[in-house]
């Protein structure tokens, strides 16, 4: 179909008459007759949430005739459930009840709120993005109980079923997560955005986050997966999307800050500024971080500033400016080997490794509604950013540091932009509603990477040293620069009043581009060079796929979801994964792209206010999976001829096709509205989230590889814990637990005598006990924990690069209190 024909199909959609519809109107004030304001009407069926104005008026615009269900919320009010069968135009005047119990916290009655509405999975239609049929989580900021200041992922994403964590003991600087088999580190394999942009260092050649938002700032974390891969991209782990704090709607100056201290010197302060002043909005932030960590040669330090700035034009327009700066340095202990780690977690035999990451990021949003059907939203974004790391790394992780020798040095400078368009039309097919989504991407990158010799002294130093060290073997100097164009569409079809079907696609094509070149020098056994040459080795890829997908949802009633979804998933190789130089591991220069899909199916929903849960199963199979398996390492000789040099090395490549599946439930059960439904002030809930996975490599033409499991993958992950409360003092006690998991295809076992390399070898199983607590007392809140009240030994990784080689020790029992202050 050519692009005139969709224009045709687009335009026809936006004009497309709403004959049969009917709109729900209403004003709601108290018992003496006075307006309530912000008052939040729900309506379940449709899933669309009103607030009334100054007067206390609400609309609800062109919906079918049929039979709905309303919730209205107020702040201080009854809350009040209506039944309505709405075959026309109707008005209503509702009047709200004050609490009969007073002064009830802000804190419970945000909690009741939440679980009136039902937040915790996104809505089938929102703004200009479409969730029905796929299998998302939202975490609530607000109703967490844990280390925000340091970014604690275990307790952030406590409910977020099956991801598997990388634990650095940085303060949060990095985010690492991964789930059903992906690597966790840096988050690759999500497509991550703050506040639906994306701020990765390039989605197609270097997906890597080194900036994550502080959790303070943070209103909710949505997780989607399955289909979503459609909307935002191709990846097989879906998208991991930041939602900032709202400016406040009601306050010219809203002022927070929070300060922090905790073990090894960690230090925080965040200060945010948010408010309303006519048609302008802004929320802001300054954060910094500073700590020393937990071994030694591991201090670190950043500075984080966001700012937003809303104009509302019209009533149907709104523009959106945003931009953010990071800056942090970390000295790296490096990593340990078995041996090592088993004597002493917190070794350090690295006193020049150090990091540094600079990161720009800048957005403009335009937000129009060109009727009450049609909603659109252009989002143009930017990223110059650079991350620089220094230091010695080798696959003899014990090999103490020559303080002589010069340090490695990688420096990558990552320039992007992009802009994304979305049209959401809301018609009307047969009896009832339907909604499109059409949208396109254009994402181009001009990113570079150097790699060779740093100098050989032991501060920060991030300049090259050519000229003292010119025979320093890993050199090479790259160019990157990719281009990507995407056009994508969803259709919600509400075939029967129970039963909806969202077909979508994504036409992708992807340019990637290799140009430079890396120095081939080969010495003798003095040091003396034999052959010191630059190889060019410049590549272009060029391909063009589509990619398709299916979600259908099946309501049994109004308090249970039957869900499933298809997805096809595509991941593009990295070049600079490629051309970096790793005296840990060798890349086989025919390493290619990855393909395959992803599919869900479960049920979800809730039993009164008591129960809520969500069980799937899951199946993604992985065709030309990137993996690492060991063999002898080879080099081109001073004659150009490939030879073995007798070591046994990670060779990483495209291992074969691998099949991952496994069952995933969450359950939320309130012990309060059980066993004690009169105590409005009291808080008890109990969570399990667990995921059961299995896995195993069905096809390989590697050695030793057919019929392993599969990488980063435990086959028990456990996180539960208990919520409790009263009025404003609260609590959360989680327990977390992760069976062993193999770090490589060999499923090389872990060799507890080791004492050289600490690379290859199983994650032990290991478990986490956090506890914590905080009390808001007027314009005053105090938080305080304990992570890791066990103080138990145990690791999440093992590096092949930066910040190891070798194993990466997990923080023992850790302290921290924060102290909040808010007008």
């Amino acid at each position: 179909m050519k692009l005139r024909e969709y224009s045709y199909i687009l335009l026809f959609l936006i004009t497309f008459s709403a004959f049969g519809q009917v709109n729900l109107s209403g004003t709601i004030v108290d018992t003496e007759g006075v307006p309530v304001v912000d008052a939040e009407i729900y309506m379940k069926q449709l899933e669309r949430l009103e607030t009334t104005d100054l007067d206390g008026r609400f609309l609800f615009k062109n919906i079918t005739p049929g039979e709905y269900s309303l919730v209205i919320f107020a702040y201080e009010f009854e809350i009040q459930e209506r039944e309505l069968t709405i075959r026309e135009d109707t008005n209503l005047n509702l009047r709200l009840e004050r609490l009969k119990t007073q002064n009830l916290s802000e804190v419970v009655l945000s909690q009741k709120r939440e679980q009136i509405f039902e937040l915790k999975q996104l809505k089938k239609v929102d703004g200009t993005a479409i969730y029905a049929g796929k299998k998302s989580e939202v975490v609530l900021l607000e109703g967490i109980t844990g280390n925000m200041a340091a970014n604690n992922s275990r307790q952030v994403y406590s409910q977020v079923v099956g991801l598997n964590i990388y634990d650095n003991g940085d303060a949060g600087l990095q985010l690492n997560i991964g789930g059903r088999g992906l690597d966790p580190n840096r988050t690759a394999n999500f497509n991550t955005r703050q506040n639906g942009y994306d701020i990765s260092a390039d989605v197609l050649g270097y997906p890597e986050s080194y900036y994550t938002p502080p959790a303070e700032a943070l209103e909710e974390i949505q997780v989607v997966r399955g289909a979503a891969s459609l909307q935002y991209g191709t990846q097989f782990g879906g998208l991991v999307n930041f939602k900032f704090k709202a400016p406040n709607p009601s306050k010219k100056i809203e002022w927070v800050s929070r300060q922090t201290l905790g073990s090894y010197d960690l230090k925080t302060s965040f200060n945010s500024l948010s408010g309303t002043v006519g048609k302008l909005s802004y929320y802001t932030y300054f954060n910094y971080k500073e700590g020393n960590g937990f071994r030694p040669n591991s201090n670190y330090n950043s500075r984080n500033y966001y700012a937003h700035v809303g104009y509302q034009v019209s009533d149907r327009t709104k523009l959106t400016l945003e931009t953010t700066f990071l800056d942090y340095l970390a000295q790296q202990p490096g990593g340990l080997t078995d041996a090592q780690f088993i004597q002493d977690p917190t070794y350090s035999n690295r006193s020049r490794n150090w990091f540094d990451v600079s990161w720009k990021l800048y957005s403009a949003r335009l937000d129009h509604k060109f009727s009450t059907n049609t909603d659109f939203s252009l989002n143009i974004f930017g990223l110059d950013a650079s991350r620089s790391a220094l230091g010695f790394r080798t696959n003899r992780v014990s090999q103490p540091d020559d303080l002589e020798e010069p340090r490695e040095l990688l420096v990558d400078n990552f320039k992007n932009w992009g802009a994304e368009a979305r049209l959401l039309t809301r018609y009307k097919l047969g009896d009832s509603q339907s909604a499109l989504l059409l949208g396109s991407k254009i994402y181009r990158t001009n990113n570079d990477q150097r790699q060779g010799p740093g100098s050989a002294d032991t501060n920060a130093d991030f300049n090259f040293a050519d000229e003292d060290f010119p025979n320093y073997e890993r050199q090479s100097e790259f160019d990157f620069p990719n281009a990507n164009l995407a056009f994508f569409g969803e259709n919600i079809f509400n075939v029967t009043s129970k039963l909806t079907l969202t077909p979508g696609f994504r036409l992708e094509h992807i340019k990637t581009q290799s140009i430079g070149s890396y120095k081939n020098i080969v010495l003798d056994l003095a040091g003396n060079p034999l052959l010191n040459e630059d190889v060019q080795d410049n590549r272009e890829f060029n391909r063009t796929f589509l990619l398709l997908g299916l979600g259908a949802t099946y309501k049994l009633n109004p308090n249970i979801e039957f869900y499933g979804n298809f997805s096809q998933n595509y991941r593009s190789v990295t070049f600079s994964d490629i051309r970096v130089v790793n005296p840990s591991f060798q890349i086989d220069k025919n390493i290619s792209d990855e393909n395959g899909f992803t599919s869900d199916v479960g049920f979800r929903g809730r039993y009164k206010n008591v129960l809520s849960y969500d069980v799937s199963a899951f199946g993604l199979l992985y065709d030309n999976r990137l993996g690492e398996i060991l063999k002898n390492e080879t080099r081109i000789n001073a004659v150009g001829e490939e030879v073995e040099t007798g070591r046994v090395i990670r060779f990483r490549g495209n291992i074969g096709t691998a099949f991952i599946y496994g069952l995933e439930s969450f359950s939320n059960w309130s012990l309060k509205e059980t066993f004690f439904p009169a105590e409005e002030k009291l808080k008890m809930n109990y969570f399990m989230n667990l995921a059961l996975t299995d896995s195993e490599y069905v096809s390989s033409e590697s050695t030793n590889v057919e019929g392993n499991k599969v990488e980063f993958i435990p086959a028990i992950n456990l996180k539960t814990g208990l919520n409790f409360g009263y009025g404003n003092l609260l609590g959360s006690l989680q327990y977390t637990y992760l069976s062993k998991q193999f770090t490589d295809a060999t499923n090389a076992p872990r060799d507890i005598n080791d004492n050289q390399r600490g690379i290859e070898g199983e994650i032990p199983a290991y478990d986490i006990l956090d506890f914590s607590l905080s009390y808001t007392y007027k314009k005053w809140k105090l938080e305080a924990g304990i992570n890791n009240v066990l103080n138990n030994s145990y690791f999440t990784r093992r590096a092949t690069g930066y910040p190891g080689p070798g194993i990466i020790p997990s923080e023992p029992r850790t302290f921290y209190t924060t102290l909040q202050f808010k007008i």
